[in-house]
């Protein structure tokens, strides 16, 4: 069995789990982990920042940490990733352990263990092949920023200072036996309707209001089969609102409602379905309604591709790897497609492809928010292994 120093391991995510660092705001989490690296011999000039910030609509104050290293032993260079940042529930959170768990001191915020945790086992790894002087190949660490508002980070990822890896790994989840080789593909609707404002009691009928159109619309898209858990033969999808923004006052026909929705599909032909038939029931909606005049509304309906769906071979160098090691450290490995996003989307984009492992995380997003110390240092063995190329021997 892979050794691995669980006090210092469990301290090191605690340490992270504290530091606050948001989508956006992870330069301490950022400047934390490289003074780790540098603690433990590695030269600063092995380690860079990228400027994905500076291209994100999000803006930010640091782009993705990036630590090649050269190897001790010949071998196909390796990267091993998760990313720095929390949803906003985490920010301030302060980690307590209770027996096999870690949990936030305070009722009030999630853990951050998505993606602490992840950062941990990453960084865990590479420490402990320089404190154990074990030989690996050649090494590609990848912290990256903004995962939890679109995988910005990883979009917007300057693929060329990785160093070519040829097989990568990616962790953020929970089971640390779970290989997800795919994963699902979405698109950002932003839909504004454009209504004619009036006088609600004195003169309604020369006003459009933006809200019934909307309603008009969303109650076709759902009694069509076209929004939640969309099935036409053989092909699967999800939609959903999720903000809607409009209206000043009770006594004024609704001039403008803004909506905020997605669309999701493992197969992209059928993912821009779904997106037509939004776009069609929205237009049918604003033809729908007229005000005395004989005007309408005016839309605006705009899709942004937040990522796109990816699925590896179970064939491939990557699985395996995960697989012989997930076996190495006496775990049965489960390979699963998933449907959330990962940094590992936009990685296959750039022609990196990465396998996901789970780390431990429970009720991610959520007050209830955990993590299993027990599957957060299988996560770091399996790690070590994979970073050592150790199992290549088990």
């Amino acid at each position: 069995m892979v050794q691995v120093d669980e006090q210092r391991a469990i301290s090191r995510v605690m340490d992270l789990i504290a530091i606050p660092g948001g989508s956006g705001g992870e330069q301490d989490v950022s400047a934390w982990i490289c003074q780790q690296l540098l603690n433990a011999g590695v030269p600063e000039s092995s380690i860079a920042t990228d400027s994905a910030h500076r291209k994100s609509p999000a803006g930010g104050n640091t782009g993705n940490l990036i630590i090649r290293l050269p190897g001790t032993k010949k071998g196909p260079r390796r990267l091993l990733m998760a990313h720095m940042d929390t949803v906003p529930l985490a920010v301030g959170a302060k980690p307590v352990r209770e027996g096999d768990w870690i949990r936030p001191a305070s009722a009030s915020t999630a853990l951050g263990g998505d993606n602490r945790a992840g950062c941990a086992v990453v960084l865990t790894a590479l420490l402990e092949l320089l404190t154990q002087g074990l030989d690996y190949p050649p090494l590609t660490l990848l912290f990256t920023v903004q995962e939890e508002t679109g995988l910005r980070g990883a979009k917007w990822l300057t693929a060329s200072k990785l160093g070519r890896p040829a097989l990568c790994f990616n962790w953020d989840g929970r089971d640390p036996a779970s290989l997800i080789t795919g994963a699902v593909g979405a698109s950002n609707l932003s839909i504004e309707i454009e209504g004619i404002a009036s006088h609600a009691g004195a003169h309604p009928e020369d006003g459009v209001n933006a809200a019934v159109v909307s309603s008009l619309a969303i109650a076709n898209l759902q009694k069509s089969g076209w929004h939640g858990q969309i099935r036409r033969g053989k092909q699967r999808g999800t939609s959903n609102v999720g903000v809607i923004r409009g209206g000043d006052a009770t006594n004024v026909v609704m001039s403008r409602v803004q909506i905020e929705a997605e669309a999701r599909s493992h197969d992209a032909d059928f993912r821009e379905q779904i997106v037509a038939a939004w776009r069609a029931a929205f237009e049918s909606a604003v033809a729908a309604v007229s005000n005395s005049g004989g005007r309408q509304g005016i839309l605006t309906f705009t899709e942004e591709v937040r990522y796109e769906a990816f699925r590896m071979p179970p064939e491939s160098a990557c699985a395996v790897a995960a697989g012989a090691a997930v076996r190495g450290v006496g775990m049965k490995p489960v390979v699963q497609i998933c449907d959330g996003g990962l940094d590992a989307n936009w990685m296959a984009v750039h022609g990196f492809p990465a396998v996901t492992l789970g780390c431990g995380q429970h009720d991610i997003h959520t007050v209830r928010e955990r993590l299993n110390v027990s599957e957060y240092l299988q996560g770091c063995r399996v790690a070590t292994l994979l970073a050592s190329a150790g199992e290549l021997q088990g």
